[in-house]
């Protein structure tokens, strides 16, 4: 690889860091989240400065050709990510079912939590 394109992936490798620290920052990124993302940019760092290190990963897993390689490790890393939000989603939708039935028994209990519920969802009167 030329020089140029080594410097590309170093300068977007640093982006990549800059950007998940600011979307940290800013709360729009949670830090268990940003921890994935930061790893995998900082394990793209060394392969864009010694660009041997992809030659020597693919063929230590039998690949011949390293950016298949690459390509490979990147989809399974996805796979991952995939398979993880998606459990994240199950846990979360039985956590708001769960929610929802207890405001439900809560508002069926108590008469002054269903009024109170009641005010709370009437549309506002035109005017």
């Amino acid at each position: 690889m030329s020089t140029r394109i080594h410097v590309i992936a170093i300068v977007l490798a640093l982006l990549t860091f800059a950007l998940i620290a600011r979307l940290v920052r800013r709360g729009g990124l949670r830090s268990k989240y940003a921890l994935l993302w930061l790893t995998c940019a900082a394990l793209l760092v060394p392969l864009a400065v010694f660009p041997g290190l992809l030659d020597w990963y693919s063929s230590a897993i039998g690949i011949h050709y390293p950016p298949t390689a690459l390509l490979l490790t990147a989809i399974a890393v996805l796979f991952g990510v995939a398979f993880q939000f998606s459990w994240e989603l199950s846990r979360t939708e039985v956590r708001l079912r769960r929610l929802a039935e207890e405001v439900a028994l809560l508002l069926d209990a108590s008469p002054t939590l269903r009024r109170q519920a009641s005010v709370a969802s009437d549309p506002p009167p035109d005017g």
